[in-house]
């Protein structure tokens, strides 16, 4: 009997055991498990902020602007597909989407005062007429913000006075752009020595990205706004 008794014993101690073990093997998860949900709702502290956006400046731009300066971001068109993007202090002036673009030099013309848009115009310089397309550079009076960008060719038509205007606006590259060349441009009326804001790409049927043309140019960066004088 005493053997019996014991027997007994042992087996219930060891179904305690068991039992236990299993109740806080169950509770230790569950515990887990909370715990997860509770530290999902605590915000982390420790300088990582996994599902924090980087912050959005004017016109998508990598950086913000310093005081008194326009943020502008400048993309020629892609092939003879995807039209140019320019865009001012969040405004985008001139898109495909907004149909305001085509074939040949896409300009926008902004007060360099206000950062308003004034104009934008666009010039078919493969198969269109130069002349229109000088007429207008000439008329662009002192003060304002010119931006340019190619789409499919923007060269052919060129000639000696274009290019000369252009320049005068603080361009580099226009006396070597050529026929299907991308190339964003921006300058200003008046200015007094060359732009730092402009982007040429060669075609070049070795690297060209699409079959007859080199890949997109981009550009973005931070205008002065043109003081009082």
């Amino acid at each position: 009997m005493r053997i019996a008794g014991a027997i007994k014993f042992v087996v219930a101690v060891a179904a305690f055991l068991l039992t236990f073990y299993v109740i806080s093997q169950v509770f230790d998860i569950k515990m887990d498990s909370n715990l997860g949900k509770i530290l999902a709702r605590v915000p982390l502290d420790n300088g990582a902020h996994p599902t924090t956006k980087a912050p959005k400046y004017r016109c998508g731009i990598s950086k913000i602007c310093p005081e008194k300066h326009f943020a502008f971001k400048i993309a020629s068109g892609a092939a003879n597909v995807v039209g140019p993007k320019i865009c001012v202090d969040d405004n985008v002036l001139m898109s495909g989407v907004k149909n305001n673009v085509g074939r040949g030099i896409n300009t926008a013309l902004v007060n360099g005062k206000t950062g308003e848009l004034i104009e934008t115009k666009y010039y078919d310089l493969w198969g269109g007429d130069v002349v229109p397309f000088i007429e207008f550079v000439k008329k662009i009076t002192d003060g304002t913000i010119v931006l340019m960008a190619t789409y499919d060719d923007g060269a052919t038509k060129l000639n000696d006075e274009a290019r000369k205007l252009i320049s005068e606006l603080g361009s580099s590259a226009i006396n070597s752009l050529a026929f299907r060349d991308n190339w964003v441009f921006v300058g200003g009326k008046g200015i007094k020595t060359k732009s730092p804001f402009e982007q040429h790409i060669k075609n070049n049927k070795d690297t060209n990205k699409y079959e007859g043309w080199p890949e997109v140019v981009e550009m973005e960066g931070c205008i002065p706004q043109k003081q009082n004088e």
